[in-house]
């Protein structure tokens, strides 16, 4: 997915994500890999993750989803966020692909505030009665940031996401 803009790669590891930084033609984008298992079918995580409209409920850093432009089976092909943290309040909108249901879900930045690039996949992963849900995102602002703070802010928005996300599917 985000192989044919990237040059080189430097990762760094812990126990619960990758997060590399990615040389990307004339700019320096964040990107990070983290997973977590929930405790429901591949069908229903799913479910929640394609609901764009119910984000707000449960992703607590969204404060509006509207849904742009659907595709002929009515899921959201591009759909605008606005969004609220480090109390600044940003715009943005992303365009969704769906080819590779049901095994994932990818995005990339149509535009948006304060950004060059967010690009994504969730990957899902059946693990018995369970779903393994991986999240990778390229991170790109217009915003002078050192690397490390770019880094991190990366890692708390995929982290934040899969945690908020497991909720919501666990709580139905």
């Amino acid at each position: 997915f985000f192989s044919s803009r990237r040059r080189h790669t430097r990762c760094l590891s812990d126990w619960s994500s990758d997060v590399c930084s990615s040389d990307l033609v004339g700019e320096v984008s964040e990107t990070v890999h983290e997973r977590i298992r929930i405790e429901a079918d591949v069908a229903s995580c799913l479910a929640t993750v394609l609901d764009f409209e119910a984000y707000p409920e449960w992703a607590r850093d969204l404060k509006q989803v509207t849904v742009l432009e659907r595709d002929a089976e009515g899921r959201g092909t591009k759909v605008e966020f606005r969004a609220a943290a480090m109390g600044k309040s940003f715009t943005y909108v992303l365009a969704y692909d769906h080819s590779a249901l049901p095994e994932r879900v990818s995005w990339v930045l149509d535009h948006g505030d304060s950004l060059r690039a967010l690009d994504g996949t969730y990957r899902f992963e059946a693990d018995g009665g369970a779903t393994r849900v991986h999240y990778d995102l390229a991170v790109d602002l217009t915003i002078p940031l050192p690397g490390l703070i770019k880094r991190r802010a990366a890692g708390m928005i995929t982290g934040t996401a899969l945690r908020d996300l497991k909720r919501a599917v666990e709580r139905d």
